[in-house]
């Protein structure tokens, strides 16, 4: 079974190199990985680290909390990145209300310059929301969406969830789906239709159950995996092709490429 880890942090490891992970994952049947900036610096070292590595890809951006940074110079060097051919998305961008780093109205700026450095650059839009479904989804309404969005690490109730359906969004779990107080999370993710799911880790950080207190990598990805599989009624195996598909088409990365050679 080839799983994917659609959102990790290859170079945020605590004590893994990214070549080290990327050994892990391989190990453990996860042949493909997008590894996410969160601010300029990072951003260009997760297309570096892209280009490393067969199966690894990018995402580029400026995280909500430091949305500061976003000034039109930093902005302009994000969509010259997101235009090399490792880079897949912009993201991860959106609101975080949850922090108080940057002001909303910091937030909303950055988020709606990346939603149109998708649009030109026709990459995958990648949305962190943390406690601001309401003005995330107004906001994708107001000024439209690009035609592939991917709500990166979900945290909405069922309701949220059935509205980011009706919009045709990518809905990406990671590893607090797993969790055992997260019954509410996974009530969610089971009126998500099959062909809108995705796999994350978000590694180093939330770390599926049973290995909560360990640093996250990309091999734990299988264990979100049988998770959703087990909510969804289908079995792991099953659910691994459909999110191989799902991938594909979010990310507009050739189905041949997802399967990295032994």
């Amino acid at each position: 079974m080839s799983s994917i880890d659609t959102h990790c942090h290859l170079d945020h490891h605590f004590a893994l190199s990214a070549g080290q992970q990327v050994l892990k994952a391989r190990a453990a049947g996860v042949d493909t990985m997008i590894t996410v900036g969160t601010d300029m610096a990072s951003s260009a070292q997760a297309v570096a680290t892209a280009t490393r590595f067969d199966g690894v890809w990018a995402a580029v951006g400026i995280h909500p909390n430091d949305a500061i940074e976003a000034t039109p110079r930093v902005l302009e060097v994000i969509e010259q990145l997101a235009r090399d051919p490792a880079c897949v998305a912009v993201g991860e961008t959106g609101l975080d209300y949850y922090r108080d780093y940057t002001t909303p109205a910091q937030q909303d700026a950055s988020f709606r310059a990346h939603i149109d450095i998708a649009k030109r650059t026709d990459r995958a839009l990648v949305i962190h929301c943390r406690e601001a479904w309401e003005d995330v989804l107004s906001t994708l309404e107001a000024v439209g969406a690009p035609p592939r969005v991917v709500l990166h690490c979900f945290s909405g109730d069922v309701e949220v969830a059935k509205r980011c359906v009706d919009a045709g969004f990518y809905t990406s779990f990671a590893g607090n789906v797993t969790f055992k107080n997260a019954g509410d999370l996974r009530q969610a993710a089971a009126v998500v239709p099959p062909e809108l799911l995705l796999t994350e880790t978000d590694s180093p950080y939330l770390t599926p159950h049973p290995h909560r207190g360990e640093p996250n990598d990309p091999s734990y990805v299988v264990l979100t995996l049988r998770t959703l599989a087990q909510v969804q009624g289908r079995t792991p195996e099953e659910l691994a092709v459909v999110v191989a598909d799902n991938t594909a088409r979010a990310f507009a990365i050739e189905p041949r490429l997802l399967t990295h050679p032994a």
